[in-house]
């Protein structure tokens, strides 16, 4: 878990949005995206979503749950997964251009 390039997280336990100091010079558009698709995904499936770079700038998204969370939907979880790809797969490929120019 070192080294983690965390964008910005959600998490329904705490009701929260966190958006990385470190991007903080994104266009006030994109982070209100970004904390409208986080927070409506932890208010539908529960739990805690994560965007993350990973080591070659790929956009990852990390959702986990309390073990004791009886609401987290799992089958829910990738479903939205999978449609948060299709539905921001231009977002997500601007970010990773972001990411990799190094803005």
């Amino acid at each position: 878990m070192e080294n983690r390039r965390i964008l910005c997280a959600a998490s329904y336990y705490a009701q929260k949005f966190y958006l990385n100091p470190a991007h903080d010079r994104l266009p006030q558009a994109v982070k209100d995206e970004l904390k409208a698709m986080c927070v409506l995904f932890v208010d539908e499936v529960s739990g805690i979503i994560i965007l993350e770079f990973g080591e070659k700038g790929d956009l990852r998204i990390v959702v986990t749950h309390n073990d004791d969370d009886f609401y987290f939907d799992e089958i829910g979880s990738e479903m939205k997964i999978r449609e948060l790809r299709e539905e921001k797969r231009e977002l997500f490929e601007q970010l990773e251009d972001y990411y990799a120019a190094g803005i």
